[in-house]
This record gives C-alpha cells, structure tokens and sequence, in this order.
C-alpha cells in the first residue's frame, strides 16, 4: 500500500513554500492550463482506458458520461483553471481591523488552511479542478480518486506536477494517491497531523463513510437529492422546461433534480405536460397513487425509499400534494440540503419557499442545475457543502481558507 504518511510529510513540507507564493500560484495554474491542453492526446488515451474497464465492470451509462473526457470537457478543465488564476488572491485579505483603547491593532486576516485531503469518485475533471482551487488558496492537496478514474487522473496529475514544478513551486503541492484500495482510504482519514481537512466527494455512501470514520476535519460535500416544487400558480410550460432541463441535461451529477413535487390543483395539465418532455430522454417515472391515476400504468409505484434516493439516473420520484405546506414538509423529511426549487407565479408562495426549506441553495423559477461553483461566479469549485460550518453551498477558493488574527503592538502588557 502507499505510504500516506511519506506523502503527508512532502505535502506538509510544500505547503510551507505555497502558503507565501503569491503570483507562482497563478502561473502554476495558467502553465497547468496550457499543459492539459497540449497533453489532450494522452489524456483521451488514458480516459479510453478508463471507459473500457468501467464497460466491462457493467457501468451504468449515465455514470460512464460522468467518467468520460472528450477535447470540449478537457477544454472546459484547461478554461476552469485559467478562471480560478483570474481570481483575487484570497490569502492575506485583511478581513476586519480595530484598534483598541490600549493601542494594540488587530486585524482579522485569510490564510491557507495548509494541506487538504479530497476523497473522490468517478469524474476525472475534479482532479484539475480540486488542485486549482487549493493551490489558488494557497494549500497542498492529496488526492485520492477512485479506481474507475485511475489511469485518467494519474495523466492529469502528471500534467499538474510538471506546472507547478515549472513555476517555481515544489511538485508535490499536488499528490495523487495511486493506491485505490479500501485501505488507502482509511489511511487518509487517520492522516492525522498533516492534513488539516479532509473533503469526500461522491454519492451518499462515500460521504458517509468518510464522515463516520475520519479521524481529521471533515467537510461534507453534499450527495443530492435535489427536488422541484411545482406550485398551482406556475406557468405549465415553465415547469415542464425546468424540469426536463434539472433532470435530463445531464443526471448523474449532484445537482440534478431527483423528485418532484406537484400542487394537486394543476397536476392533471401539469404532469401530461411535464411526462411529454420527459419521455423525450426516456425517463422512468416511480410516483404515488394519485400520480399513477393521472399518468396511467407507465409510472411505477413509487415506495418510501424512492423518494429518498439519488438515483444518477434517467428516474424521477413524483408525488402530488395539496399543499406548499406540504411540499416543504416532504422536502424537509427526504431532502439532502443541496437544492430544491419550486416553479411559481405567486410572490407569496417564493418568499414562504425561500424561507421555509432549509437548503443549501434554493430557486424560484429556475432549473437546480446552476447550483455550481462557476455559475455562481466562483469559479471552479471543491464540490457542494451541505453543511453549516465551515462553508456552505458551493465551495471556491474563499471557501478553503481559514483566519488568523495579527496584533500589533508597542509595548503593551496586560
């Protein structure tokens, strides 16, 4: 097994040198940027690799096309390095500062948090975009992704290492952990002093684990079952666009919608509306009763665990309600805290929505898929807090960083 104390070591050793770097870490990320482009070949080379073993191994198509790479995705990591690079540095912001009566000054300032760990799953570009968004915030970075990625991250790690190298920086401010087995992942979570955090992102089942049995800080990234709250007040033809673009545009991402929710006052002109659009991508439909007698035999029962599930699939969960009241109330029983959105026209019916449902991100009138670090202008992004300490919501460079206090004195004792 690999020796993830040897690597917390150089890792902690780097982060030293990254924690003052200042504009090194930006060429980094622009060399790295340019690097990933040029090496585009030999990236597609490795991720074909990686896509014929998942084949074999029985992949579900939806989770191939989280896994795959093609020269647009390998465009979109070089451009989302180039935007975290674009950024203002967030270390050494002087948050807040007073002086006080006796004289002393006391400013409240960002620093790094010094080496962060990142367990993750099957998407390749969280490699690129997980040792931007730390580099950028000054700390160094142990990767471990999964196996299903393995040969596609150890080609962009190579990539990284090269850059950061290349600007002046020691390379192992990024390391990727080779060693896929369970073992190496309860190695990491009691990699106590020398990572300062540890982020798992993935499906439920990852996040729990690592959440359970860490032995360091963890931050949660959130699993996603996202729901959208048709109201009786919503524009049909809205609703059915919202959903079919949350559900379908692309479903085995975190932020794709899983549930809906719909008012029973419209449900037999929204449903049909909303199932034609749907049924353009093949989605499997699992709802209740009232649901199944609008819709007809094609919608399977829905059990309690399907309302509960992030499926990453081409299915959805639908039940009608008579209610906001208990639309939210069924959001707050089977919800993740990621997002969920309601449709409607009515000013009331949003604020009580906004309001009352206790989520990380919550829309009127729009799709849940813009929950994203670069749809919300942060660019790249560590993944989707569903916590309330330390960060929550979509997780960039600000959000991977700790405070200090600096006092300045002249003399003073107490």
């Amino acid at each position: 097994m690999t020796d993830l104390t040897e690597m917390g070591k150089k890792a902690r050793e780097a982060s030293r040198a990254l924690a003052s770097a200042g504009p090194k870490k930006d060429a980094a990320l622009l060399a790295a940027a340019d690097g990933l482009e040029r090496e585009a070949p030999a990236l597609l080379a490795a991720n074909r690799e990686d896509l014929e073993a998942a084949r074999a191994a029985g992949m579900s198509e939806a989770l191939l096309d989280r896994l795959a790479l093609s020269e647009a995705r390998i465009r979109g990591m070089a451009e989302g390095l180039r935007n975290v690079a674009a950024q203002t540095d967030p270390v050494g912001e002087v948050i807040s500062g007073i002086t006080r009566p006796n004289g002393l000054r006391i400013e409240k300032i960002r620093v790094p948090l010094g080496v962060i760990g990142i367990i993750y799953e099957a998407r390749p570009n969280v490699t690129a975009d997980a040792a931007a968004i730390c580099i950028k915030a000054g700390s160094a970075v142990i990767l471990r992704g999964g196996k299903e990625a393995l040969r596609t991250n150890l080609a962009t790690e190579r990539v990284l290492r090269e850059a950061v190298e290349n600007a002046g920086l020691p390379a192992d401010c990024v390391q990727l952990v080779p060693d896929t087995s369970h073992e190496s992942a309860e190695a990491m979570m009691s990699l106590t002093g020398y990572l300062d955090v540890l982020i798992p992102r993935g499906g439920k089942k990852l996040i729990r684990s690592v959440a359970e049995h860490a032995r360091v800080p963890v931050i949660e990234t959130g699993w996603g079952n996202c729901h959208i709250y048709v109201d009786e007040s919503a524009d049909v033809a809205m609703a059915a666009e919202i959903v079919f673009n949350a559900k379908t545009s692309r479903p085995s991402v975190c932020n794709a919608a899983e549930s809906l929710l719909v008012h029973s006052a419209v449900a037999e002109k929204t449903l049909p509306a909303i199932k034609k659009r749907l049924d353009e991508k093949h989605v499997e439909l699992r709802g209740c009763e009232r649901t199944r007698a609008i819709l007809g035999d094609c919608v399977v029962p829905a059990s309690e665990e399907d309302y509960g599930t992030e499926y990453l699939d081409y299915i959805m969960s639908v039940k009608v309600v008579d209610s906001l009241e208990e639309a939210m109330a069924h959001i707050a029983q089977y919800s993740s805290g990621h997002s969920e959105a309601i449709v409607t026209q009515s000013y009331e019916s949003a604020r009580r929505f906004t309001e009352g449902v206790d989520s990380a991100a919550v829309y009127v009138n729009a799709s849940t898929r813009f929950t994203d670090g670069g749809e919300f202008g942060l660019g790249a992004e560590i993944g989707i807090s569903t916590q309330k300490l330390h960060a929550r919501g979509p997780m960039g460079v600000r959000e991977l960083t700790t405070t200090k206090f600096i006092v300045t004195g002249s003399g003073q004792v107490r």
